[in-house]
């Protein structure tokens, strides 16, 4: 979709005789919705600077101008597009346009910068890397493109940014694979990003190529197919077993049928900690992807979406890979079926509205089944860790009989962390209390379970074990400030434990990937950087929230830390609706604590700061020991 598009001399009459902006507004009201007024302001000033750039006779007058081209599989837009030929192909130049006027660069996060925007200094994707990737973004899923050999030139253009003469930060070589694929042009290089133009933009087309790309069909390109099937074999860690396949072979046969039929398909798959939910995702992903199928893998936490995005890289560009994951809050804008499939990993942690106030779309769970042929949901309910996770199989259904979709349920039953043990899972229910089971001192199998009276050496042991293959850490119960003047700073300690003289900082800002960097043994993790991820061993402090007194588990959700969100607008709740907002708050803590102690494959070490509590786990667990 295209809001503004012209030939060059159209486009040079209209910003001249003021009605470009009056032309993108009007038509950016009627097919995308209420306009930005800060961004009717970007338009008047930069298209400003594209006129003067544009203005110049070896440009043909007949080359094709979009702007606000909406890349496919992205509520993203790009922001100017000039459509033509050189010598020897189609060419399409796309310029990201930009009103910087600082830059700040930021270590350790592929691509990353800081900028004011909107009063407030924010990190944000290099401008070069946005160009690159939207134009990448086009080659892998725009079928006319890859058919007709169309060729995309990205480029950057800054107009009231000046380049320092020495190691400016626009340029700095943590960001030169970007800018070398997508140069970067400043305030007066304005002759700089002419030739550039011209070098690509010899001969006119009359628009034919922007045509082609508004109008290409939205399948996965060869080189992505073959990549990502490159990337699974071998990878030990995305073998599929037992009733994995099962659901696997299911979840394949309802998507070509939803794919020929076009009727709405939905799958709800049912699974606990450890039943291999995430592994099956990406099996499906992959083989969806090269089946030709416009597919996506959607999470709310961003956390396991960098993991196995890293993980899946092989000698791809990760930031490539990186498009086939998205965040829930990505469909409010989505047409219906504009997906053959969305596959929906932690479904519970769904929330209502999209957006940083949640104050966009209408719902999440129906936005994925309307844009997608085929809606995949994976989900568990014990695993609602906030109260925002809205997400649920009543709510699945409810949505689904809207959209007239098929439902179809099935569970994943079987074990793959906690040493394969079903026993183990009921234990700790039963163990915190959540529910009652038959493995009140019992889990049937050599799993290593152990309760320390010092931090310090449960750290010491996690530590160890980690020096063998990078797959230990030490996670945490939300009741410690994670405060921002330490949030990049690993000798900042947030959790102290004074009697011990045992401090850890929380997992750092600056990195997407603390599940697998080699130095996040040393930080501590939350249940937002760990859920629907795995180790070999797991450590858990558990917090002043869970204590054990006259027989009971009790938690307490004002010990929780000021900066939780998980629990924000409880003490609202708690005055409307006192007993059910202690019950919620209740099951959340409970929630957390169960699933950051299923982490584990083949162990988990607990800290409790109650020593009652600790009493207690170190009670049950030797009956346990007793049993076996």
């Amino acid at each position: 979709m295209i809001v503004y598009e012209s030939t060059k001399v159209e486009f040079l009459a209209d910003v001249l005789t003021d009605n470009l902006v009056k032309y993108l507004r009007t038509n950016f009201s009627e097919k995308i919705g209420k306009v930005n007024e800060r961004e009717v302001r970007a338009w008047d000033n930069s298209m400003q600077y594209m006129y003067r750039i544009l203005a110049d006779g070896d440009i043909p007058n007949n080359a094709g101008i979009a702007i606000e081209f909406k890349v496919p599989y992205t509520s993203k837009r790009v922001d100017f597009l000039i459509s033509g030929r050189d010598d020897d192909t189609d060419s399409v130049v796309v310029v990201e346009l930009k009103q910087w006027d600082s830059v700040e660069k930021v270590e350790r996060k592929e691509a990353i910068v800081k900028t004011f925007i909107n009063k407030g200094l924010i990190e944000t994707p290099h401008p070069s890397y946005q160009a690159w990737s939207y134009a990448a973004l086009i080659e892998d899923y725009n079928e006319n493109v890859q058919n007709d050999n169309i060729r995309l030139r990205p480029c950057a253009y800054l107009h009231n940014y000046s380049l320092a003469k020495i190691d400016d930060p626009l340029i700095d070589p943590i960001y030169s694979f970007y800018v070398e694929q997508a140069p970067v042009f400043a305030k007066g290089d304005a002759i700089k990003l002419r030739d550039f133009i011209k070098k690509y933009i010899k001969y006119g087309d009359n628009k034919e190529n922007l045509y082609r790309i508004e109008n290409g069909r939205i399948r996965p390109s060869k080189s992505l197919q073959d990549s990502l099937s490159g990337m699974l074999k071998g990878n030990k860690e995305f073998t599929m077993i037992d009733d994995q396949k099962v659901v696997y072979e299911t979840a394949l046969d309802i998507a070509k049928e939803a794919y020929r039929s076009g009727q709405k398909k939905v799958l709800i798959v049912e699974g606990g900690p450890g039943t291999g939910k995430s592994v099956l995702a990406i099996n499906l992903l992959v083989q969806l992807t090269q089946l030709g199928h416009a597919v996506q893998y959607v999470t709310k936490n961003s956390a396991p979406r960098n993991i196995y995005a890293a993980k899946l890289k092989g000698d791809f560009r990760k930031t490539r890979i990186d498009n086939l994951f998205k965040g829930s809050g990505s469909f409010f804008e989505a047409e219906t079926n504009e997906f053959d499939t969305l596959i929906v990993d932690e479904a519970h942690r769904l929330n209502e509205k999209s957006g940083m106030f949640q104050h966009l779309g209408e719902n999440q769970t129906k936005e994925i089944i309307n844009a997608a042929r085929f809606s995949i949901f994976f989900i568990d309910e014990r695993q609602r860790v906030t109260l925002k996770d809205a997400g649920s199989i009543e709510q699945i259904e409810h949505f689904a009989q809207q959209y007239e979709a098929e439902v179809v349920k099935i569970q994943l039953a079987s074990q793959f962390r906690c040493d394969g043990s079903d026993g183990y899972m009921a234990w700790l229910d039963d163990v915190l209390q959540i529910r009652e089971t038959a493995n009140e001192n019992y889990y049937g199998v050599d799993y290593d379970v152990r309760v320390y009276s010092d931090p310090n050496e449960m750290r010491n042991e996690i530590e160890r074990l980690n020096g063998l293959k990078n797959k230990s850490r030490i996670v945490a119960g939300y009741c410690w400030d994670w405060k921002s003047e330490g949030k990049n700073n690993s000798s900042h300690l947030d959790i102290q434990l004074p009697d011990f003289n045992f401090g850890m900082s929380w997992n750092l800002a600056n990195t997407a990937t603390w599940a697998i960097d080699e130095s996040s043994v040393s930080e501590a993790g939350c249940i937002h950087t760990c859920q629907g991820l795995e180790f070999d061993y797991v450590g858990v402090i558990i917090g002043d929230d869970m204590v054990y007194r006259d027989g009971q588990v009790f938690t307490n959700y004002k010990k929780r830390a000021r900066t939780d969100q998980s629990l924000k607008g409880i003490a609202k709740m708690i005055k409307e609706n006192p007993e059910k907002a202690i019950k919620l708050a209740d099951d959340i803590i409970r929630n957390t604590y169960r699933t950051l102690m299923t982490r584990g494959q083949k162990g988990c070490f607990i800290y409790c700061t109650d020593k009652a509590l600790e009493e207690y786990l170190s009670e049950r667990l030797s009956k346990v020991n007793e049993k076996n």
